[in-house]
């Protein structure tokens, strides 16, 4: 890659020598994958970081979240956002279940939860929202709608890793929460994810799920999946969160130098900031309001296109307009999620960008504004 290139990500990886030494022992004991010391070390670790009870780790995010779903064994509607990645969708309608889209807040683009009892009906069996950006939905009005209406509550978790709400781990809110350690997020074992759970049985059935459903070796109780993390993967966490406080910490810094030069500017609009939440700094995203600003996402991103820097239009587009499912689903229905998806923009953000790269970001986003 060009040097001067900017891409709009990169993944966080440990010096080559730590890498080399921690997957040393599996050349020793010839453990590749099936739940192995590493995978085992991981999810301790992991446990402690997090602040959680119960968790079990896979290959990866979406599976994590489409086996958390099996593992609940729900049958009719999920009402969750369409302001999310493809995954969170695709889990609910792999899975038999109809997904419900309910509209985002302008505020953070969390799910609105004044929106959510509307629509409730008799068929209705969960509701899965989506952390946003670090954002953290309004877990306490969600939980009183779940417990009114005995509802499931599965938590997308892939954009919160390692953050807390009011002090407590964000794995410990809903009956679950699935996080994605893919190589583009702040904490990664190059693929996989973690589902943490409230209740210990259904961690059982999650364990079987991810093997196969394989109960024993006579007995194979469910149809599960191939979605086991392997040693290899595992040795990349162990060596990432030993610098995930360091990572963070960067992040934090380049975040502050986008702010030093974008807040207050007219016709943008930053990513909300929730005193109660202890963020991980994974995303920049921006608003652009054309009219006020005096150029849409598309063309700052085409800008910083010629000057080789990537931006995202993230999320874009919208889940319940996607292809796959032919219009089934009508997007006016969730105007303020169609609105955020048409003018949002992700900039670079990663662990060892440089504050002169964010100051010719900002350079060149600036030069786009109305004079």
């Amino acid at each position: 890659m060009n040097k001067n290139n900017i891409p709009v990500t990169r993944s966080s990886l440990p010096n080559i020598e730590e890498y080399m030494a921690e997957i040393k022992s599996i050349w020793e004991n010839h453990w590749l994958t099936n739940m192995g010391p590493k995978h085992n070390e991981l999810k301790d670790a992991l446990l402690k970081y997090m602040q959680v009870d119960n968790m079990d780790l896979f290959t990866n995010g979406h599976m994590a979240l489409e086996l958390s779903l099996q593992a609940l064994n729900l049958q009719g509607e999920v009402i969750t956002t369409p302001f999310t990645f493809a995954s969170t969708t695709h889990a609910i309608v792999r899975n038999g279940l109809e997904p419900v889209f309910c509209d985002i807040n302008p505020n953070d683009y969390t799910i609105d939860v004044t929106q959510i009892e509307k629509l409730i009906t008799d068929k209705t069996c969960a509701i899965m929202p989506v952390h946003v950006f670090g954002n953290i939905c309004d877990v306490e009005t969600i939980q009183n709608i779940a417990n009114k209406y005995d509802l499931k509550v599965i938590y997308d978790a892939a954009h919160t890793f390692g953050e807390t709400y009011k002090g407590v781990g964000v794995g410990n809110f809903g009956d679950v929460s699935c996080f994605s350690f893919h190589a583009t997020k702040v904490f990664n074992t190059i693929e996989g994810g973690a589902v943490c759970f409230k209740n210990p049985q259904l961690g059982k059935i999650l364990y079987e799920l991810k093997n196969f459903g394989i109960h024993d070796e006579e007995e194979v109780r469910a149809v599960g999946a191939n979605a086991k993390m392997n040693e290899f993967c595992a040795a990349m966490g162990l060596c990432n969160l030993r610098h995930i406080k360091d990572d963070i910490a960067s992040r934090k810094v380049a975040v502050e130098r986008y702010r030093s030069h974008l807040e207050g500017v007219n016709g943008i609009k930053l990513n909300y900031i929730n005193p109660n939440v202890e963020y991980n700094y994974a995303y920049f995203p921006v608003v652009f309001d054309k009219k006020i600003f005096g150029a849409s996402r598309t063309e700052v991103q085409d800008k910083l296109k010629e000057h080789s820097i990537s931006a995202r239009k993230y999320f874009y587009p919208l889940t319940n307009s996607f292809s796959a499912f032919n219009g089934k689903y009508d997007v006016m229905k969730t105007p303020t999620a169609l609105h955020v998806s048409k003018n949002i923009l992700a900039l670079p953000l990663y662990a060892d960008m440089t504050l002169e790269d964010v100051d010719r970001i900002c350079e060149i986003i600036l030069t786009c504004a109305k004079k």
